[in-house]
């Protein structure tokens, strides 16, 4: 067992046997509730009621993807928590991914204000990302995220054994965020990350650990979002609005593929706006177009993408808000782009090459 300690809690890596025994030590809950949606009631909780003894739990479920991550499904969870005569003294946890720890970590937060919640996060984008930080919340009138807390969970438990119930997109999708993790950390990190060329055969406990530490630096240093910790931001400016409106279409991307080109984007204007390198954007965009199929964006729906950039909670002063890279490894947070500069960075994307 391996561990990211944290200012208030831990981050345990390894068997979920060995990590929740662990955690749950010498503690008094009166009642466990499980958060699932479909996939992971069907893939993960039989492994996860396998390996730790929980008696009667209350199962939760609530249906997959982002497109739920709203108020509605809160107000379901809420409801059963309350049927169910859950007191101030149960513990919820989170077994799924960004949405089911986002959502479930907001209910549990705010239910009776506030309840113990503890995270385990099933896909490698929420080991990665979602479990250091404490940013909890749910997507409002089409803008992600957009109302939530902070607040810390009591743990999060990591197995990479659920990452076996993923599919090969699913596992790409995750890794855009070690990608990004590496690029605004250090050159060493980012020429290390960028040799693998096979995501079937990684070794996850190793880039895991070494992505959740370069999180857990930033967080600890801006614990709410006031200044450096937008370092984390590079490539979501741009990837979620492209998120965003891909939900409504039939042909929706996953976060990490959205994120994927929000860095090809966000490089370019780092290229334009904070001397990025050419050969390292050459190097980035190259990397990025190995993993990730080249989607072009419809130049009819750049002002869309605008607009939802314009109501991105990061902004100031009315200026779209960006992390831009000065090199690979060294990021400039706050920077301001012009529209027609931001839409020349998603021309740039549609007509790469390589």
């Amino acid at each position: 067992m391996d561990s990211v300690q944290l200012d208030n809690y831990n981050i345990l890596i390894g068997n979920i046997e060995q990590t929740f025994k662990s955690f749950i030590k010498d503690k008094q809950y009166s009642r466990i509730i499980i958060i699932v949606d479909e996939n992971t009631s069907r893939d993960c909780l039989p492994i996860l009621l396998k390996k730790i003894n929980i008696e009667t739990p209350i199962i939760i479920q609530i249906q997959a993807g982002e497109v739920h991550k709203t108020i509605e499904t809160c107000q379901k969870i809420w409801q059963k928590m309350m049927e169910k005569g859950v007191d101030r003294r149960g513990l919820v946890l989170n077994l799924g991914g960004g949405v089911i720890g986002d959502m479930g970590g907001f209910c549990a937060s705010t239910f009776k204000r506030g309840i113990d919640f503890v995270q385990i996060p099933t896909t490698l984008l929420s080991q990665v990302d979602a479990s250091i930080g404490g940013k909890l919340g749910i997507d409002f009138g089409e803008i992600k995220n957009s109302v939530g807390i902070f607040r810390n969970p009591q743990a999060v438990l990591i197995d990479v054994q659920f990452l076996k119930t993923l599919s090969s997109r699913e596992v790409r999708s995750g890794f855009a965020e070690l990608i990004k993790h590496a690029l605004i950390d250090d050159l060493k990190h980012w020429e290390e990350l960028s040799k693998i060329d096979d995501l079937n055969v990684v070794d996850w406990n190793v880039y895991l650990k070494n992505s959740l530490l370069v999180k857990k630096c930033v967080v600890e240093e801006d614990p709410f979002e006031k200044g450096w910790r937008k370092v984390l931001n590079f490539g979501h400016t741009i990837g979620h609005a492209i998120e965003s409106i891909a939900l409504k279409t039939n042909t929706p991307f996953l976060h990490g593929e959205a994120i994927a080109i929000g860095m090809v984007c966000e490089s370019w204007l780092s290229y334009k706006e904070a001397k990025l390198p050419k050969k390292e954007l050459d190097f980035i965009t190259q990397f990025i177009l190995k993993l990730y199929a080249h989607h072009p964006l419809k130049e009819e729906q750049f002002d869309d993408y605008i607009k939802l950039m314009q109501n991105d909670k990061k902004n100031e002063n009315s200026l779209i808000n960006f992390t831009l890279l000065e090199e690979i490894g060294t990021p400039k947070v706050n920077q301001n782009c012009s529209d027609d500069l931001i839409k020349n960075s998603l021309k740039y994307y549609n007509t790469i090459s390589f």
